[in-house]
């Protein structure tokens, strides 16, 4: 049997970031339901029109074949100033080209965000779901996932914190739920 494929975004270039460590340990926790591959943002150059053509930047290609090849993607963000990331923000505007055609368009979503505040990146966490809305990706409906406190809950790398781990788990298994489940394409083909 095939495990499926999940792509993990982080909205944090930073080496020690939160949102970096919170993926490797949910891809971790999750490796008997799905391969979950962390695609680093680093190389994907400013959101430029002129170079959005049929042959885009390297890095926005790689980023959109991989999104294609997923079965589902899996989004961190920290808060930055009540927002999410600039990096990510800019990673969703290549994603979400050539418009109608997007290979994010219709993909399924699981988000989450963190903050060292109480909130853990609540404001981020709605102004990402706003935006993949408007690139009509399948946004996986659940409770809100947010890690408040989160430079408590990390330690060497990892995610340390059994509750918050357990709760993003469930996730992965809401977003799995949702990649099994027929679209409307899936049954007008058949």
């Amino acid at each position: 049997m095939t495990l499926p494929v999940l792509l993990a975004i982080s909205g944090s270039l930073r080496r020690g970031s939160y949102n970096g460590a919170i993926l490797a340990t949910l891809g971790e926790a999750v490796a008997d339901k799905a391969t979950l591959t962390i695609f680093p943002l680093n190389d994907v150059p400013l959101y430029d029109q002129d170079a959005d053509t049929d042959t885009p930047p390297e890095a926005v290609a790689a980023l959109r074949a991989a999104i294609g090849a997923a079965d589902g993607i899996v989004i961190a963000s920290p808060e930055y100033n009540h927002g999410m990331s600039g990096v990510l923000k800019n990673a969703l505007d290549w994603g979400s080209r050539p418009h109608g055609k997007a290979t994010l368009t219709g993909k399924p979503v699981f988000t989450l965000t963190s903050s060292p505040g109480a909130v853990g990146g609540a404001r981020a966490h709605a102004q990402l779901n706003e935006t993949l809305a408007s690139i009509g990706a399948r946004t996986v409906l659940r409770p809100q996932a947010v890690v408040g406190a989160v430079h408590e809950k990390i330690a060497d790398g990892r995610l340390t914190d059994q509750r918050t781990l357990d709760f993003l788990v469930a996730g992965v298994d809401d977003l799995l739920a949702d990649i099994a489940r027929p679209t409307a394409a899936d049954r007008e083909a058949s």
